[in-house]
């Protein structure tokens, strides 16, 4: 408990921060906008350019990475499900999608899997998993439902090929697949200053969190449909670790440090990035916010329980 704390405490730290200054009114009126297109659009592609160069990408073949697959999926559907009875667009039922199955890999993640897992490694494939073939999707989905249509069939064609490069977040991730592969490097002083920019992006993200929970005085106050909210955290701290361990004990018959790996990955809560994405593209940002916070609170408890009861710490 004592390292799910330590990992945890970084998170309300931050995010107090941003509440504070946005309460304070220190950083202005348009904080959260602008920091959050910083992090959109420079810090987070400079840092998953950075972790995905880094990483081997035949961690990929690990099989237990398939029961928390599965796991997404399942989290997935049953957020599109929620999504679709509240009636809501498909921006929003997107971002419903990744408010019930898109996990805290980063900043969570790793420290989680130091702890409990006794590596690191295992955050590994599950960052590639959600980088490199979830987010792209979203984003397309989110970019396509966004945007004006463009009148041809044609013309939605080449938006659809060229949105890595007008998606600053799939063109870092793809650019560190690239250099991943073909074991590239970048110059010494480039790489710091990637590392340097990419070390912002958590902690910009936590306070752009913090920034929009404060509600400007004369400002009603937006809340979420309760029961979307409702069913979507139930789904990602309960359902998406039920369905990994499932299909990781049932059909993987995975045992020991894989079988722990796949569920106490797919119970990490939702991740920061979500609202970032949310905010940019103007979908469902409070449903993200409030599943953030509200993941985040219930995951302690829920990290706790499958780490002793799987016998992870």
């Amino acid at each position: 408990m004592e390292a799910l704390v330590s990992a945890f405490a970084p998170i309300w730290a931050l995010t107090a921060v941003g509440w504070l200054a946005g309460r304070t009114g220190l950083l202005g009126a348009d904080a959260e906008a602008v920091l959050g297109r910083f992090v959109f659009h420079v810090s987070m592609p400079a840092a998953l350019f950075t972790v995905v160069a880094r990483t081997d990408l035949a961690s990929f073949a690990d099989r237990w990475v398939l029961a928390f697959a599965a796991g997404t999926l399942v989290a997935s559907v049953l957020g599109l499900a929620a999504g679709l009875r509240a009636e809501r667009g498909t921006a929003e039922r997107t971002v419903a999608v990744m408010a019930a199955g898109y996990v805290n890999s980063g900043n969570l993640g790793i420290p989680v899997a130091a702890q409990v897992l006794g590596s690191a490694s295992f955050a590994a494939p599950v960052l590639l998993f959600q980088v490199l073939l979830v987010t792209p999707v979203l984003l397309t989905v989110l970019d396509a439902s966004t945007g004006t249509a463009p009148p041809s069939p044609a013309a939605r064609l080449r938006r659809l090929a060229m949105l890595p490069l007008r998606n600053p977040v799939i063109l870092g991730a793809g650019l560190g697949a690239l250099f991943s592969a073909e074991g590239w490097h970048l110059p010494g002083p480039l790489a710091h200053s990637a590392d340097l920019l990419g070390a912002a992006a958590v902690p910009a993200a936590l306070v752009t969190l913090g920034l929009s929970l404060h509600t400007p005085p004369g400002t009603a106050a937006q809340r979420p449909d309760r029961g979307e909210l409702g069913v979507a955290v139930l789904v990602k701290t309960v359902g998406q670790p039920l369905a990994a361990l499932a299909v990781g004990a049932l059909l993987l018959h995975l045992r020991g440090p894989q079988l722990r790996a796949a569920v106490l990955m797919s119970a990490l809560p939702t991740a920061q990035n979500v609202y970032v994405y949310a905010r940019l593209y103007g979908a469902a940002p409070v449903l993200a916010r409030s599943a953030v916070l509200a993941s985040t609170v219930l995951s302690m408890l829920t990290l706790s329980v499958i780490a002793w009861s799987l016998g992870g710490g």
